[in-house]
């Protein structure tokens, strides 16, 4: 049996501790074991409202749909609220490096937040938006 390296052995130990954080994160009252399934099944619904937003193509229908994703995710549990968090954030980030300017992010992510703690998305719906959506 041959023995780790000092930069495998380096890598094993942070990969120990992101995943005892990570415990830590879920709060000791979660069920744990079901926070990868809440993250993947709100992932999930986050791509749905996404793909209802492009399919619906209704002028002022952004902040409907990003309030509706995060508080579908949300729903799932703490996995489903931290997938809507870490998507809503990186998709922000990314805007912010293209043409959008900070005020249109800064109310997506005030529809996002609506919408992670529990606000009924159709405050943001636009009227005559098909009820399908």
């Amino acid at each position: 049996m041959t023995e780790l390296s000092e930069p495998e052995s380096s890598v094993i130990m942070k990969l120990i501790l992101a995943v005892l954080v990570l415990g830590l994160v879920v709060e000791a009252q979660a069920q744990w074991y079901r926070f990868p399934g809440q993250a993947i099944r709100g992932g999930n619904d986050m791509l749905r409202a996404y793909q209802d937003m492009r399919k619906a193509n209704w002028k002022d229908s952004d902040k409907y749909f990003h309030a509706r994703g995060n508080h579908d995710a949300a729903r799932r549990g703490p996995g489903g609220r931290w997938a809507a968090k870490v998507i809503s954030d990186g998709r922000e980030a990314l805007q912010g490096l293209s043409r959008h300017g900070n005020s249109d992010s800064a109310a997506d992510q005030a529809a996002n937040r609506w919408g992670r703690n529990g606000g009924d998305p159709n405050r943001y719906r636009p009227r005559g938006l098909p009820k399908r959506y």
